[in-house]
This record gives structure tokens, C-alpha cells and sequence, in this order.
């Protein structure tokens, strides 16, 4: 039976809303016109018997004063009557044969509460009829003399006497009533889904690294209670990011201003060369670390988005480096334009190519292209080192993350992707981690295409495309 009704259950999941209001507000719906047809039915079930009497009442005093009226008419005088009590009340009367070609009533639980009553008061020799030849109506048989059969009339009663006519007002005030109630229960439903709206923008700013507005910390108790605990961790969370800020920032004057006086003290001590250079590449990976650990500790750029051409800048940032002799070639076009923050997106960049130089070597081309794919502006940095096996990919999107069995002699403290990561992230983009034919990595920081500039296909090559998101160290 359960495995029946999940079954039967999936496909209703797929049509039905995901939002919190618009499930709990079908299920109320759904509560409130099951309720309400059980009360209508409830309703009629007792309303019935009452109204069965009534109307045998009626009908009894119909058919007692028509025989009456006939008892103590003329012989002469009979036709005139009928003809007159079938003109003024609607009432047609008949004799009755042993022949008549007659249809029974339907067998409905109103109609056998009605015969009984009327038999108990006019006897049980009274016979029901739905059609008398070809006449339709409520047909009543009664006798002159209760104990002669051979004297025997059908009575046809107006259908207007019989039927209920009010079933139509009924649905039409049940219908205003179910309005009103599906009213009321959208509002209410509608003050719990609000807050949680609001929580979940919320929510999603302090995860993007923004401080969310103060919630409202009214309403129902539970939601109350949940605002103000909310309020509470963005508040210690923002503090938290304060203070890390603050203790980075004081980190990074303690030590390199020492790392400077050191480096100038390496630089003039008189050691053979090769020691020196050495030394001063060493001071210089601990500088750059101490970078990465300021750039994260930033969190995301307040700085606005604004267009930026993205081929200019992938030609600035790898200018510097073909200028000091390194192999990193750059395929572009003249512009392409999307909205995003320069000085987050260079540095994203910037610690590519400083991965892939590192990893791969400085005696091998770095591969950078700017390209538009679909709706992404892509920026890729293709290289020839061991690259990262799918598997780790997303283990090394977290900060601090190292491959150490593929490239344990390499520095750095596996910030570099992380930062880039997140910068994506904060752009509503990602980074992509991807094998490259022939071996080595390509990182493709994609962006939401917003401009309106000339586009080029994607680079040819490279077209196994295993989408990965992730970060190297």
C-alpha cells in the first residue's frame, strides 16, 4: 500500500508548487472544500426527514381536500371542478384503472421519506408515480371510499411543490463562504511565508559575504524568535569579519616590514649570488603568501560592478609577464565587454597565471584566451602541468587545500584558488577546472555575459568538456 501511494504520489510532486505558501495554501484550500461538502452532506442527511414530512403534510392535505371537494360536488358538477382546480392550482386529476401505464418514482432517500409519510396519513393502498401515460409530475392515487377500490383517482401535484429550489442559493452562499475562508487562510499563511522570504535573501547575503539588513523581529512567536537569533549571528558574524580583517592587517605590517629590513640584509651581506637569490626568492613566496592570506581575508569587493572589458584586461595582466621573458601567450579579441569588478577579476587572473607557472614550470607556454560561450564571457588559462584529478576537484575549492602527492615540492599555502573561487561566486559566475588534451589544467573563469560586444566561437580543441567546479592551491 505505501509503495502505491509514493507511486502515485510522484507525478502529483511535480505538478504541485515548491513554495511554502502555495503548498500549505492548496492543502488548506483542499481541507476547507472537503469540510465544507461533509457539512453539506451532514446537512442534508438531518434537513431531509423534516422536509420529507413537510411536504407529505402537503401532499396529504392536497389530496384530502380534492376528495373531499369531489365527495360533496354534484355528479353533474365533477368535470367543472377538475377542470377548475387543474386551471387555478395546477392540481390535474384522473380516474384511475387497474391498466394505467405508469413509471415509479426514483428510489432516492428524499422520495422514500416522502412516500412513507404520505402513506402513514393516507393509508397504505396510496400508490406513487413518476409518469401517468405521458404526463410527468408527482402522481398521488387516493379513493373516494377508503374501503371501495373500484372508485379510484390519480392526483399530478406541480413538480414547483415537490422539488427543492434552493440548491442553487446553497452552492452560491457555500461558494462566498469557501471564498472568504481561502481569503483569510492566504493571509495568515501569507504572515509566515513573508519572514521566511526575508530570511532566506537574507541567509543568502551572509553567505555571499554580505552584512543582510536587521530582520523585523515581530509577528507570530516562532518567527520572532528565529529573526532575533538570526540577527544576532549576522551581527557576530560581522564582527567576526571585523576582527579578522583587523588581526590580518596587523599581521601584514608586523612582518613585512621585518621581511623588507631582512631582504635588504640578505642583499648586502656578501654572500655568493646563488645564495642571495635564493634567500630573496624565499622572502619573496612569504610576501606573496602573506598576499593571498590579505586578499582572503578580505572577503568579497565592495567595490559596484561596472563594464569592463575583459580582453583589455587579460592583455594587462599578462604584459608583465611576457615583459620579464615568460612564455605566456594570449589569444583575445579586440573587446569584450561584461559587467564585473577590475580589480577582483585581475587578481583572479594574476594568481592563475602564477598557479600555472608554478605548476607547470617557466620553460612552458602558458595557453590565455578570451572568449564568449553561450551566455558566459570566459577568460581561460591554459597549461602543461600534472593538472588535478577529477575526484579532487572539489575538495580543492576549499582554502588550505593542497595536492601534495602530485606536487609536494611546490610552495605556497593553497589560497590562491579559493580566493579565485570565490571572487566567481561573488560575481554569480564560477571556475571551472577541466583536464586539457595532452595533459596539463585549464581554469576558465566564466562570467554572466551582460554587454552588447562582438563575441567569438569557443577555441577549437580541448572540446571533452568535463564541467568541474573546484580551486587549486
Amino acid at each position: 500500500m505505501s509503495s502505491f501511494l509514493r507511486t502515485l504520489a510522484a507525478p502529483l510532486s511535480r505538478w504541485l508548487p515548491r513554495s511554502l505558501l502555495w503548498q500549505t495554501f492548496i492543502l488548506v484550500g483542499l481541507l476547507l472544500i472537503v469540510s465544507l461538502g461533509v457539512w453539506s452532506q451532514i446537512f442534508r442527511y438531518f434537513q431531509e426527514p423534516a422536509r420529507a414530512r413537510d411536504v407529505a403534510q402537503m401532499v396529504a392535505s392536497v389530496v384530502n381536500l380534492t376528495r373531499t371537494a369531489l365527495i360533496n360536488a354534484d355528479a353533474d358538477r365533477r368535470t367543472d371542478l377538475l377542470i377548475e382546480l387543474a386551471a387555478l392550482e395546477g392540481i390535474r386529476i384522473y380516474p384511475a384503472e387497474p391498466s394505467d401505464d405508469v413509471e415509479p418514482l426514483p428510489d432516492t432517500r428524499p422520495l422514500n421519506l416522502l412516500t412513507t409519510h404520505v402513506r402513514q396519513q393516507l393509508g397504505a393502498h396510496t400508490r406513487f408515480a413518476s409518469r401517468w401515460k405521458s404526463l410527468d409530475g408527482f402522481w398521488v392515487s387516493f379513493r373516494l371510499d377508503p374501503d371501495d377500490n373500484t372508485d379510484e383517482y390519480w392526483v399530478m401535484l406541480p413538480a414547483d411543490r415537490i422539488e427543492q429550489h434552493h440548491a442553487f442559493e446553497w452552492l452560491a452562499w457555500g461558494g462566498a463562504a469557501l471564498l472568504v475562508a481561502l481569503t483569510g487562510a492566504f493571509v495568515i499563511v501569507s504572515r509566515i511565508s513573508r519572514p521566511l522570504r526575508n530570511l532566506t535573501r537574507a541567509a543568502l547575503m551572509v553567505g555571499s559575504g554580505r552584512t543582510p539588513p536587521v530582520q523585523e523581529e515581530k509577528g507570530p512567536q516562532e518567527i520572532a524568535v528565529v529573526a532575533r537569533a538570526f540577527n544576532r549571528m549576522a551581527g557576530e558574524l560581522a564582527r567576526t569579519d571585523a576582527d579578522r580583517a583587523l588581526i590580518l592587517a596587523g599581521v601584514s605590517h608586523d612582518l613585512r616590514t621585518p621581511l623588507a629590513r631582512l631582504r635588504l640584509g640578505i642583499e648586502m651581506s656578501g654572500a655568493p649570488s646563488g645564495e642571495v637569490l635564493a634567500m630573496v626568492a624565499d622572502i619573496e613566496e612569504m610576501d606573496r603568501i602573506i598576499g593571498q592570506f590579505l586578499d582572503f581575508g578580505r572577503g568579497d569587493s565592495q567595490e559596484p560592478a561596472q563594464p569592463v572589458d575583459t580582453a583589455g584586461l587579460a592583455r594587462d595582466v599578462t604584459e608583465p609577464y611576457r615583459l620579464r621573458g615568460l612564455d605566456v601567450r594570449i589569444d583575445a579579441p579586440d573587446t569584450l565587454v561584461t559587467e564585473a569588478r577590475a580589480l577582483p577579476l585581475r587578481r583572479s587572473l594574476s594568481n592563475l597565471i602564477d598557479n600555472a607557472l608554478r605548476y607547470a614550470g617557466e620553460d612552458k607556454p602558458i595557453d590565455v584566451q578570451v572568449y564568449s560561450e553561450d551566455k558566459d564571457v570566459c577568460i581561460e588559462v591554459a597549461d602543461r602541468g600534472p593538472g588535478i584529478p577529477l575526484d579532487q576537484v572539489e575538495r580543492m575549492r576549499h582554502p588550505f587545500t593542497r595536492l601534495e602527492e602530485a606536487r609536494s615540492n611546490t610552495k605556497g599555502a593553497g589560497l590562491g584558488l579559493a580566493i579565485v573561487d570565490r571572487v566567481m561566486r561573488s560575481h554569480h559566475g564560477r571556475l571551472d577546472l577541466l583536464p586539457r588534451e595532452g595533459g596539463g589544467l585549464r581554469a576558465i573563469l566564466r562570467l554572466p555575459r551582460t554587454g552588447g560586444s562582438p563575441t567569438r566561437p569557443a577555441p577549437p580543441g580541448d572540446s571533452a568538456r568535463a564541467l568541474m567546479k573546484g580551486g587549486q592551491g
